[in-house]
């Protein structure tokens, strides 16, 4: 068996202060909330926090415990472990320089602290299910007793905003083991616990906690916390002291117990993917082992009322909720590539009740309410989601229940359905846009400006929507329902797109027939997945100039350029305020999961598996820079491709897993 990818760090990482801040931990709970921080420790982000808890399952996320300040008393002499950037330019304390060596056990952080002769291991997991997070300590070597210190930071905010303490006064009561923190009149109550330790309330505010990362992205970036509590404890050599933060009221304190439920997950998450093929589990990386793990913290719960244990997928760590588009792009790789074929249907049949119009919801707002339905491709992307679960599982009752769904679609498409999406009974081709409306994955808008627009016939739009014909079609023959109708149909756009071909340039047009420009030529992309889905729409020298053109001036060592160099408007730095990044976001940067449609494209004209497989490498390695054990949405088009965005994302881990998977057991 092929070792898990082992994420590790001495104090070359540990003690550079930049080093540690640019690596992120992430861990979740499966139902939105999630802890994450840097391996300093210290906040970098508006988004880091120990308790990020989904009150309104799974979005509504709430900063509730920001961070724990802990001091270890040895010897007569102190040592910090924290580490605090203030907005006056001060790092006080300097807990990292304690730091000794940092790792990954699974998706949980293990940070180890030299204290002179002791040796401190912290950890911290989140319980699934629950918004509780565990923070747990145990002293692994010394020559006497430590004390530890801990002040509990704490807060009451949505994720996206920053707090300013002004003469807030939260009500702060002991509990049994450890107090129950009301921020406000109506607010979820939560609790700081522990088994093992004495506390005492607190009510002072720290003011200026400074975010770095914040500055960068040109917004706000400093805020005010609350010491809520300070819990002391005395620890032997081999003993250990939980801090449990919480939104249960009857939260286990159990450490052991929990964490042994979190390493028998990680356990069953290995299996499903081993019960899938042995000899391809035998063979792969070791990076591709860690993320298997890291799939698992996008699905989370979404319950309806008929549907209880429906389940979607969160797109993106930190910022984002769960969009139809990524949702059902990520869905074959984090779900069927990973042996996981009941959640793929859970997440299936849950997006079904929300179809409306012939389109699938684009995303869900953090604070409820209507979803939004400004997406031309989550429907179309929907049935090759569909099409990869009856692959993997011959469910013909799933598919015979959503089946009436797909048609619906098909014939809101074919009528007309909003922002002017409609077949047009020309050339059986998809139209799709209306003003100050952005429709495709290049969805960047700043106030009124769509930054790519792709008001027309947008390629990989048209190849989603033949694709989607022939699906419908063949599941129409499967279930003996009347299919003609998608037959003749998809016949006569698949003749018509030969409309997207670029003579001059060797390559697709992004988009045909828009509005007042005609044919839009710029080089991205988007025509990859014109060789990449299973509909074939191009001859083999077509499929064959794509490849090349898009290797020769999109490729990079972690996915597609979204615009290639020389290109008008090409952006290769991504940063600066809102208006310079969302301007830079579909202009020339780096986007992680088209290195998978890519590869298998590649793999779809010469049929070299190992050439192939060696495009996603790059990429599987990043698991040890910028978020830990998963993938980053994002990178600069300029070398050296630095990540940013969000350090981990949904279909950027989907569909390098995807990937590896159809091209290792290709026949």
């Amino acid at each position: 068996m092929s070792e898990q990818a082992e994420i590790q760090f001495g104090r070359e990482i540990c003690g550079d202060l930049a080093a540690a801040e640019s690596r992120e931990w992430l861990v979740t709970n499966g139902i939105g909330g999630y802890a994450s921080g840097t391996v300093a420790g210290s906040l970098t982000r508006r988004y880091h926090g120990l308790l990020i808890a989904a009150l309104q399952l799974p979005l509504g996320r709430t900063q509730l415990v920001a961070a724990c300040d802990e001091i270890v008393h040895n010897s007569g002499a102190d040592f910090p472990l924290a580490t605090h950037r203030w907005s006056s330019g001060a790092i006080d304390p300097q807990g990292h320089l304690n730091l000794e060596s940092f790792h990954l056990e699974g998706t949980t952080p293990v940070w180890t602290y030299a204290l002179a002769d002791a040796l401190l291991e912290k950890r911290i997991w989140m319980r699934q299910g629950e918004n509780t997070t565990y923070i747990h300590y145990t002293l692994v070597r010394g020559s006497a007793p430590i004390e530890l210190e801990l002040k509990a930071l704490v807060n009451y905010r949505d994720f996206h905003s920053l707090t300013r303490a002004g003469d807030w006064r939260m009500n702060i009561q002991p509990v049994e083991y450890g107090l129950e923190v009301l921020a406000f009149e109506g607010a979820k109550p939560f609790y700081l616990l522990s088994a093992e330790a004495a506390c005492e309330p607190h009510q002072e505010w720290y003011s200026g906690c400074y975010f770095a990362q914040e500055t960068a992205r040109g917004l706000d970036d400093h805020e005010d916390l609350l010491l809520a509590a300070v819990f002391r404890a005395k620890l032997e050599v081999g003993s250990s002291f939980t801090i449990v933060a919480t939104t249960e009221a009857n939260a286990s304190l159990d450490a052991e117990t929990t964490r042994a439920e979190r390493a028998n997950q990680d356990v069953k998450l290995f299996q499903s993917w081993q019960a899938k093929d042995e000899s391809y589990a035998e063979n792969a990386p070791s990076w591709l082992w860690q993320l298997i793990l890291a799939a698992d913290q996008f699905i989370v719960k979404r319950s309806l009322p008929e549907m209880p244990d429906g389940r979607s997928v969160i797109a993106g760590y930190h910022w984002f909720g769960d969009w139809g588009r990524d949702t059902m792009i990520s869905l074959p790789g984090l779900t069927l590539a990973t042996g996981r074929s009941d959640v793929a249907k859970c997440i299936l049949l849950a997006f079904s009740r929300y179809v409306d119009g012939g389109m699938l919801p684009n995303n869900f707002p953090d604070t409820g309410g209507t979803p939004g339905y400004n997406t031309v491709d989550a429907a179309l992307w929907y049935y090759e989601a569909i099409r990869h679960y009856f692959a993997a599982t011959q469910d013909t009752a799933t598919l015979q229940q959503l089946f009436p769904v797909l048609a619906g679609i098909i014939d809101a498409h074919v009528k007309g359905t909003r922002y002017n999406i409609r077949v047009d009974p020309a050339d059986g081709l998809l139209f799709a846009g209306a003003p100050g409306v952005q429709l495709t994955w290049m969805d960047a808008k700043v106030g009124d400006w769509v930054v790519t627009p792709r008001t027309g016939k947008p390629v990989e739009i048209n190849a989603l929507w033949i694709n989607a014909l022939e699906i419908i079609a063949e599941f129409a023959r499967l279930l003996k329902q009347p299919g003609e109708g998608y037959e003749k149909l998809a016949v006569k756009a698949k003749k018509n797109f030969q409309k997207f071909w670029n003579a001059t340039r060797g390559c697709c047009y992004d988009v045909i027939d828009a509005p007042g420009i005609g044919n839009d030529a710029p080089l991205r992309p988007n025509q990859i997945f014109a060789v990449s889905l299973p509909a074939s729409l191009l001859s083999n020298e077509q499929q064959k100039s794509i490849v090349a053109v898009c290797a020769q001036h999109l490729l990079t060592s972690y996915g597609l350029r979204s615009l290639a160099p020389g290109e008008p408007g090409y952006a290769g730095h991504y940063g600066g305020g809102q208006r310079d990044r969302d301007g830079a976001y579909h202009q020339g940067t780096v986007w992680g999961w088209l290195l998978g449609p890519f590869s298998l494209a590649h793999y779809r004209v010469y049929r070299n598996r190992e050439v192939a497989l060696r495009f996603l490498e790059p990429l599987g390695r990043q698991i040890y820079s910028a978020g830990l054990g998963t993938l980053s949405e994002i990178f600069d088009g300029d070398a050296p491709f630095v990540p940013r965005g969000c350090i981990a994302q949904a279909w950027t881990v989907a569909e390098v897993l995807r990937a590896w998977e159809q091209i290792s057991s290709a026949k």
